[in-house]
Formats: C-alpha cells, structure tokens, sequence
C-alpha cells in the first residue's frame, strides 16, 4: 500500500504543534520537560514506524534508534538519529534491491519533516564501525529498537557488549569530556552558556550514564545509588539539577524556533520570562535564569566529578590502591588525597580548610578522591556562621594564602566545592553573578579567580615569559599573599550598586581585622582594591607625556611599592576580563606610566628639558647605527616643539627623521609604516599638509580597509604640517585575513596616500552591525567635553557600544566643526568603547559650538 506522505505530514506536524502548545502554556516544571521529550519521542517512534512499514524494507531488516534518541527522550529540535539496520551488505552479495527501499524511507522521512540522521548497516559493519569511531560505540550503548527484526536487533546488542573494551572506553570517554571542558574554558559559568555541552551542562550527565552502563553498573542515578556509586541524597539533587537543564533546553528550542543549546544573551531574557521571572530595580530576569541555571550547572560539576573517579575506580580497580597515611585524618590512596572516614568534617570542622591546606602541601597528592568530594560535598551545611568566625579556620585560610605554591588550583577547587563561598560569604553573593559590561566574559567569581591566577603566574617562572615586565617586579616583592588577597576582594562588591571599589575596600578592611592583617600591610591590601581602576584610567585616558598627570598620579600612589602592587594588580585585571581586552598596546601604557612615576617618586618633578635632550641624543644615535649622514634630523626638529619629543619615544623619533627628512616640504601626503614594535599590527606614519579634515579622511580609510586604530599621536608643525602616527591591528572585518602584517605594509602606504590626497567629499560611515551582545546589553552613548586644567586645550570623552565606523563618524563631526585634535587615547574594552581626545580650535570657547558638538556627537554614536 503506497504512503499517504501528505496525510503523515499533516498529522505529524499537528500532532507536535499541539505538544509544544501544551509545553509552552504549561507552568514550567521539570515534569512538563520530562513529559515533552518522552511524547515528542513517542510521536516520532509513531511516525517512523508508519513510513517503515510503507517502504518495503527486506524480511530481517530493523529500525533502530541511537543517540539521545535512543534514550526515548527527544528535544523539539533535536536531530533524529536512527540506525538501518540490514540483513546483509549489497557489497558483499552483490543484490541491489535494498537501495530503492532505504532511499523511499529516507526521502519520505525529510518529506514530512523529520530532520534524521541516518546510517545503513549490517551488525558486521557496526561492530567495525564502534571498533574505530568512540562516537559509534557511544550511540549504539543507547540502542532502542523502533520497528523490525528483533532477532536481528538482539544480535546487535550482543555483538557491540561483547565487543565493548570498558576500561578503554572510560579512558576515551573521560579524555573526550576534558577536551569538551577545555573548548568551554573549564567552567559552567560562562556568560552564554552551551546547556549541553559546557561543564555543568547535560553532557556531563549523559557522560557518566554511558560509562556506568559500559560498565554494568545501571543506567538510572537509583540504579547508581543501589550499586553504592551515588547516595540517595545525591541521587534526587542529580534527578531535579538534570530536570532543571532539560527544562531551561526544551524552552530555548521552542523560543529559538530552532535547534540552539546556547543560552545567548538575546534568547536569555525571553526564556527568563517563560519561567515567569520579571525584572526588579535590583535584577533582571535574566539574572535570575542565569544565577538558577550557574547553580545546578555547579551541582552537575561537583557531582559529575564524584561519579567519574567512582566508575574509574570500580572499572580500574584502582579503590584497592595502595593507602599511605599523612596524618590521622588523611590519606595518599594512589595520588588522590582521601578522607580516613566519611564523618571526618563532622567530627571536626577546621578538617575542611585543612584538605586544601595538606593538597598544598603533599607533593605527591594531585587531586581530591570521589570519597573526598563527596564528603566535601555533604559538608555544606557545617559551614555556618560560628565556621566562618573561627580562629582557626582564619589561621587556616590565611596559610593556604601564603604557601608556597597551589594557590590557584585550591581557591578554584574551593569554588568548586562550594567551599570558597561558604567560608567567604561576601565571595558566596558574587558566584554565577553575570557583568553586563561588555568586556567582562566571565562572571565576577570566575573574572577575580582568573585575577588571582595572573598575579600567581608573575611569581612561577615557568611563566616568566608572559609576563616579564611583571615578573621582574614580583622577583623582588616580598609578601605575594597581600595580591593575592587584594585580588579575591577586589571586584567582590560587584552588582550591590553603588562603586564597586569603595564596598570592596570596606570588606576586605574587615577581613584584614579578623585575620589579623595590620598596619602597613592591611592599609597597602585596602588602598589596592579602593584603586583598581585608577591606573587603568591614567594610562589609557589621560596624556602621559604631561608632567602634571605623572606628578598627580605618583602623589596618588604615594610610593614605590604602592605602585609595584597597583602595577601588578592592574594587569592581572585587565587580563582577567576577556582574551580580546588586554594587547601589547595596553601594556606599553601601563609600563610607560609605572616608570614615569617610579621616576617621579624618586625626587624632583621630571625636567622636560634634561629628558628632551635625552630623547633627541638616543633617535641621533640610532640614525646612526644606520649609517645616515649626521645632521639630517635638523630640518625636522626644528619645526617641531616640546609637546612632539614628550609624546614620542626616541626609536619613533628616529624613524620620523629617517622617513621625513627628504619630503619636509612635500605638497604630497607621505605615508610610512613598518612592523608595530609593541606587539601584533603596523605602526603608521602620516606627514601631509595639515587640513581640517585629515584625521578623518584617515580614519575613513581604516575603516574601510577592516583595520581597528589602537592608537593616535597626532601633531601638527610649526610649518603646517600634520605629522601623526597611528597604531593600528585588522579588525574582524578586514578584507586581508590570514595576510601577514608585513606584507600589508605596500598597501597601506599606497592606498592611504591616495586617500588623502583625495579631494572628494567624506564618505558616509560605514553602518557596522551590531553584536548579540551590544543588542542585549546596550550602552547608553555619553559625551563629556571639558576645558584641560590650564584652559587652553580640551578634553573630549566618548563612551559607546563599538560598532565599525565609530571612529570615523567621530572624526567627521570633529572636522565639520574645525576642531584640531592632538591627541587620541583610544581604547576598546570588549564591545564597548572609552576614547578620549584632546582638542583645540578657537570655536571651542563658544557655548553655542561645544553644544552643536556634543549633540552630534551623540547622534554620531546612536547612528
């Protein structure tokens, strides 16, 4: 009887519009998850045996459902994974007369709207494939037979058990969730979380079911809890926590209308909502979802690690280890340190901070045992409030601070285990708490222990070679603790409102009071979180070539190992937020103001005069060493003032008067550019007539051209000309991807110079799209223009989610008004943007003109 395809079609996709119907109008609980996916598989099972029996398949053929299929569960979105499962191979007898059949089940299954993804093999075949594919063997534990032979389907089974090798498939498997864990940064708190595959996320779980069935030990969390590897309290916490993740993932394929696992931020709010959540003037409702979801995503990972050193023990027989004891209340069992009872922490208390004190300690020891964790695990509630003020568990946790080595490995195993939190309770109030800054890619707890880890990393030599500047520093910095603290406290206020840094300050005030952090050291911890932001702010918006800026700064600092400690402290920051923040330019800035406030500290305010001269001997003697005839820098120097040689160190000075001296009188734009000495990108020369609208015509061709400005130094000589150098890297537009920077270098000179030479009116700006993140989280744009302290410069600072073209539109406006800018800090944190300018121009001094100015400005930036 030939398929009714139409009708199939009709019925299946009333059928499961009416299931999500009653899915999304139901209050959402884990048991309307569970009831879903159970009947969105039932419904395809129904529909799959219809076009089974409709296509013609040969007697001892069987169909077969693999994958999360195969788990009679079925997400609404899911891809749907089935197994043909066919008597013989028409390879090996010869007889075609299976193809037509499979091709009519295959071709009515897309023709209704199931989305399958299918394989056609004999047992022979699976069992080879499973030899050589993980992935293979993987599916077929899950087998489910549809419809069909099941002799043919009982010989599967047997044949992939019998072939199954379990102590190497845990092996691969637990190889496979590390490299998973690895692409995930190794944590669950990912600002857009993957709910399946991200630590925490449903994987894990259907990680440690497969290797417990591999293994014969169950495939349900009771049938664990029988075979002693759960207990029942860990049993129900897994049951609701995996309920949880199936819920949050079944509303996101019914909001997303498509297959996404992502809780991404422009889907976060409308799943928030689903759930009932609203936003109050203290959360939003994504916020809520989130810090739910980061939770049992904790919960997961805690006990996804607890499951799987069980199941490698039982399949190792590694529980018989030999045990060798470090002290009455633990053990060395084969590298892992172990409790010697499981009342250990109930009997005594100080016994929890002791664990991560002795796996400081004990060498030999490299990780918690499952008995461990899962005393850790049922110690929760003993962390109370009489714990936290112990004595001696602040003696404890001030040790573990200042030993030697493992700082970072215990505070985030602490974490972890829950531990961190409930010791610390101000740290508790920050974990899985989301920044909606657009710099930030981890949450607070995740941001300040990636802190703690780059300012350890300056006392390890193995990694001197990342920071050497840094470490350098911390080779002769006595107290690394008093970092590492200031570190945990410094963004710990975050999301109370108010500053930050102030609430921060207060709270690590009283954790230096209670253990027993005084004088100096307590004031240097306060002063470090009170003023993380400070030199940050120096360094990228003000002008460091002024004296003042330094003088005022150092009187800040007020002494040379403040600032070490404030150095320090800053980079680890920066580079603790997001990969794409810190770069070779931020690090210039920040090294060049701790030196010329080392130098200020150290007596005297800077002579201008002495430091020039110093400057101007060091570019003569490098032009030098290239064997140029002497004098020709002259020419230059002469039409150039103080402000010029305080902006520019001498190897830019020199290479200025190598590339210049020839052209001082062009009518024609010249335009150099070499390798950029502080990191990836080019460093760019423009000496052309000076005109109204030069910064943006060169803005306009970076923009055009995918390259992202770094930083400007712009200067104008006594003669009239413009002398500029740009620091510029290829922006995630460029046309040039995967070019090297050096063979760009003829490009840019050619294509800039005819840019600028160009007459023709400024091109509109390029309308750049925005990011999920900026749609999300966008910034309100904020302009502030202000008189410098003298009066004769102006101040312009722009604050702007980043988009491409933003520069560009900025520099127009400046031109339309006759602005001169002499210099600009740019400075992109993220996806969002904190430039600074300095102007000048007569018409500044006009109400009327900075009004006209900052109100297109503002335009500029909503554009």
């Amino acid at each position: 009887m030939p398929l009714d395809i139409a009708a199939i079609r009709s019925q299946f996709k009333t059928d499961k519009a009416e299931l999500l119907r009653q899915f999304t109008e139901s209050r959402p609980t884990t048991s309307s998850a569970r009831y879903l996916l159970a009947h969105m598989a039932r419904l395809v099972d129904r529909t799959l045996g219809q076009l089974w029996d409709g296509s013609g398949m040969p007697k001892g053929a069987a169909l077969v459902a693999v994958g999360g299929y195969g788990r009679g569960e079925l997400f609404p979105h899911s891809d749907i994974d089935v197994l043909l499962l066919m008597p013989v191979s028409p390879s090996v007898t010869g007889d075609d007369s299976i193809t037509p059949a499979v091709e009519t089940f295959i071709s009515a299954c897309w023709d209704i709207g199931l989305e399958i993804g299918s394989s056609v093999r004999t047992v022979d075949e699976c069992v080879e494939e499973a030899g050589r594919d993980i992935t293979v063997q993987t599916a077929l534990l899950e087998a489910r037979l549809l419809c069909g032979a099941r002799p043919r389907f009982s010989e599967l089974t047997k044949a992939t058990t019998a072939q199954l090798d379990v102590a190497a498939f845990v092996r691969a498997k637990t190889l496979e969730m590390r490299q998973r864990h690895n692409k995930h940064e190794n944590t669950p708190y990912a600002l857009e979380p993957n709910c399946k595959e991200s630590p925490g996320g449903l994987r894990d779980l259907q990680v440690v079911i497969w290797l417990a069935r591999a293994a014969g030990l169950g495939s349900t969390w009771q049938a664990l809890a029988r075979n002693g590897l759960l207990t029942a309290f860990e049993a129900r916490q897994l049951q609701a926590n995996e309920g949880l993740l199936k819920l949050i993932r079944a509303r996101l394929h019914v909001i997303a209308g498509r297959r996404e696992d992502r809780l991404v931020f422009d889907l976060q709010s409308s799943v928030a909502e689903s759930f009932g959540y609203q936003n109050t003037p203290a959360l939003r409702a994504s916020e809520v979802l989130m810090r739910r979801y980061y939770w049992a995503a904790k919960a997961v990972t805690q006990l996804n690690q607890i499951l799987m050193l069980n199941i490698e023990e039982r399949v190792n027989g590694s529980q018989d280890a030999p045990m060798r004891p470090i002290d009455e209340q633990f053990l060395d069992r084969g590298g892992l340190l172990e409790v010697a009872s499981d009342d250990v922490y109930k009997n005594d208390r100080h016994a929890i901070l002791r664990t991560f004190l002795v796996l400081q300690r004990e060498d030999t020891v490299k990780g918690l045992s499952a008995r461990t964790l899962r005393a850790l695990y049922n110690a929760r509630g003993l962390m109370d409030a009489a714990f936290r003020n112990d004595p001696v568990n602040h003696a404890a946790f001030m040790d573990i601070l200042k030993e030697r080595h493992g700082q970072t490995r215990v505070l985030r195993l602490m974490n972890q285990t829950s531990v961190l939190g409930r010791y610390l309770w101000v740290f508790r109030r920050i974990v899985g708490q989301m920044q909606h800054d657009l710099f930030h890619v981890y949450t607070v707890d995740q941001h300040i222990l990636m802190v703690v880890r780059n300012v350890r990393r300056y006392f390890i030599p193995e990694h001197a070679h990342e920071y050497p500047f840094c470490t350098q520093l911390a080779s002769e910095w006595d107290k690394p603790w008093l970092l590492y603290v200031a570190a945990l406290f410094h963004d710990v206020a975050k999301g109370r409102g108010g500053d930050h840094s102030e609430l921060g300050a207060v709270e690590v005030r009283r954790f230096c009071k209670d253990h027993g952090i005084t004088g100096d050291d307590a004031k240097l911890i306060e002063y470090l979180v009170a003023e993380h932001l400070t030199m940050s702010r120096v360094a990228q918006k003000e002008d460091l070539s002024d004296p003042d800026v330094i003088q005022a700064f150092a009187r800040r600092v007020g002494n040379e190992r403040t600032l070490t400690a404030l150095y320090l402290l800053t980079v680890a920051d920066i580079r603790g937020t997001s990969p794409k923040v810190w770069n070779a330019w931020k690090g210039k800035l920040l090294e060049d103001l701790y030196k010329l406030t080392l130098r200020a500290l150290g007596g005297a305010r800077p002579h201008m005069d002495a430091e020039i001269e110093s400057r101007k001997q060091q570019a003569r003697r490098s032009l030098a060493l290239r064997s140029l005839p002497d004098g020709i820098e002259v020419a230059l120097w002469k039409t150039l003032d103080v402000g010029y040689f305080a902006r520019h160190d001498p190897a830019d000075i020199a290479w200025h008067a190598r590339s210049i001296s020839r052209y001082e009188n062009t009518p024609q734009p010249l335009v150099r550019a070499r390798l950029s000495s502080v990191g990836e990108g080019l460093q760019v020369l423009v000496y052309s007539p000076d005109k109204a609208d030069l910064f943006a015509r060169i803005c306009g061709y970076f923009d055009r051209a995918g390259f992202n400005i770094q930083d400007a130094r712009v200067h104008t000589t006594n003669i009239g000309y413009a002398l500029d150098t740009f620091q510029i890297i290829a922006g995630p537009n460029a046309r040039h991807e995967g070019v090297h920077y050096r063979d760009l270098i003829a490009l840019v000179e050619t294509q800039l110079a005819e840019a600028l030479a160009s007459e023709a009116p400024l091109h509109e700006p390029i309308k750049g799209r925005m990011s999920r993140r900026v749609k999300s989280f966008p910034i309100r744009p904020r302009v502030s223009l202000r008189p410098d302290e003298r009066g004769q410069r102006w101040l312009l600072s722009v604050s702007a989610s980043d988009r491409s073209g933003l520069l560009y539109g900025i520099a127009r406006v400046l031109a339309r008004h006759q602005v001169s800018l002499q210099l600009a800090k740019i400075d992109t944190l993220g996806e969002r943007v904190e430039d600074t300018f300095l102007l000048t121009g007569p018409t500044l001094r006009q109400d009327r003109v900075q009004l006209a100015l900052e109100t297109e400005l503002l335009e500029a930036l909503a554009a």
